[in-house]
């Protein structure tokens, strides 16, 4: 057998032989367990798979359980502590609370508007991403998509003050022109200002697949029959784009509702939502009562969010398969 470079040849008219990887022989021992799995217990492999999301559910419940109780106890501060005796007297004094109908209202005027405008700025990005035909076009669009996501909500926010604040480049910039300073920071635009610029990747992210899976042949179609651009899309995209519409107002519509850092910090501490409010309840004034009690009617408010958007469009909007 002739030797070449140290090794033996391979002889004529014999394949090579190749090395049995060990990845194949783990997927080969996996596949051996599989066979001599008892059919009686496939049922059981569902619940093993639901096991993590099972627990992380769990875990909520039980928080939520701890804060119900703790919800139904009145604060006594004199010594600190939860009194022993369960009672009503925090929600008494939640619902004729001032400062909490207005927080409450703020709360969801915010999260309609913030909503409503993330979803307007988000279909034309969206659109345009899974449209165009520039490659270079598409990834600049979503490094601009992408890139936010780098950066911390709380980093965001002070940026907006460096760039908002009555010395920030806004103001800088007008005043080279005679203009200003104004004051734009420390209001209710400005959170909401902030807020959208925080929520336009995710409304972007539940919209673009729901865009890329309609057939373009179907825009074309309608082109064909005399249907102008904008119709097209009024009456042709956007009902098949429902599904990520739903979708993307349910996930702006609850992060919205629920955010803390937005209204902390561009709101100046007069403009707060319900998260504040929690915030200010356990740790400024250590009513864990009374700060229970806003936590579990944010958490309703919530889940009444999310069931009145899929209640007007249904679960199927979703594209969940069988729901209606």
């Amino acid at each position: 057998m002739a030797i070449l470079g140290g090794r033996p040849a391979a002889r004529a008219g014999r394949p090579p032989t190749t090395a049995y990887r060990l990845s194949w022989r783990i997927l080969d021992a996996l596949e051996a367990v599989a066979a001599r799995w008892p059919a009686r217990a496939e049922g059981a492999v569902k619940w093993l798979l639901l096991g993590p999301a099972l627990a992380v559910v769990g875990l909520l419940v039980f928080g939520l359980v701890v804060m119900a109780d703790a919800s139904l106890r009145v604060m006594d501060f004199r010594t600190y502590q939860l009194g022993e005796d369960y009672s009503t007297a925090n929600y008494v004094r939640l619902f004729g609370w001032g400062a909490f109908h207005a927080t409450l209202w703020r709360s969801l005027l915010a999260t309609l508007l913030v909503t409503l405008f993330c979803l307007l700025l988000a279909f034309p990005y969206a659109y345009a991403l899974t449209r165009t035909a520039s490659a270079r076009l598409r990834r600049v669009l979503l490094v601009g998509l992408f890139l936010p996501f780098f950066v911390g909500q709380v980093v965001r926010a002070y940026g907006w003050l460096v760039i908002l604040g009555q010395q920030g480049l806004v103001n800088q910039a007008l005043g080279l022109v005679g203009l200003g300073p104004y004051r734009l920071l420390f209001s209710y635009p400005a959170v909401l200002f902030g807020l959208v610029q925080y929520m336009l990747p995710f409304a972007v992210l539940m919209l673009a697949p729901a865009l890329a899976a309609i057939p373009e042949e179907i825009e074309r179609a309608a082109a064909s029959c005399g249907a102008s651009r904008g119709r097209t899309l009024l009456r042709v995209v956007v009902p098949m784009a429902r599904p990520g519409l739903i979708a993307a107002a349910l996930v702006v519509a609850t992060l919205t509702l629920t955010d803390f850092a937005m209204p902390a910090i561009l709101g100046g501490g007069t403009n707060d939502f319900l998260a504040n409010l929690v915030h200010d309840q356990f740790f400024r004034t250590s009513n864990a009562g009374l700060g229970s009690a806003i936590a579990l009617v944010l958490t309703l408010l919530g889940t009444t969010v999310a069931g009145l958007l899929l209640a007007a469009a249904g679960v199927g909007a979703l594209g969940v398969r069988g729901a209606r």
